[in-house]
């Protein structure tokens, strides 16, 4: 069953911040942003707690989230971490980002109510590319 694109966002903008996501991360621009805490609020209902595709949402989506943790394999062996951030703030689209399955969290973060400053969203783009470049499978 595939959901309509408005009966997706909307549950996924009520699964962010709840357990099934992850426990919200309140921080100011000025502070450090955990990579992990905006994975689990922002991506996992859809790639899964683990990163491996498996989300709660993912079985509604028409095109299934990739396993975050086999992109340096896909990628011979390295991470790309400059390809990898562009995805994520919608500069290099990919089949089922920035579509209507997946938001542009560049887009997404700006245009949210505590994310005005263009530091505080690289900040948080940067900490999700860190995170998942840790995640990768050995």
């Amino acid at each position: 069953m595939t959901l309509p694109r408005t009966t997706f966002l909307a549950a996924a903008a009520l699964c962010a911040g709840t357990a099934l996501c992850g426990e919200a991360v309140v921080q100011t621009p000025q502070e450090d942003y955990s990579g992990i805490a905006l994975f689990r609020t922002y991506c996992a209902s859809c790639h899964g707690s683990e990163a491996k595709g498996d989300g709660p949402l993912a079985q509604y989506l028409r095109v299934r989230p990739a396993d975050l943790t086999q992109i340096a394999k896909r990628s011979e062996g390295t991470f790309p971490a400059e390809k990898v951030r562009r995805i994520i703030d919608g500069r290099e689209p990919v089949r089922g980002h920035g579509g209507s399955d997946m938001p542009v969290w560049g887009d997404a973060f700006k245009q949210s109510h505590d994310d005005k400053d263009d530091a505080a969203i690289k900040a948080k783009i940067q900490a999700l590319v860190e995170y998942l470049q840790s995640a990768q499978t050995k």
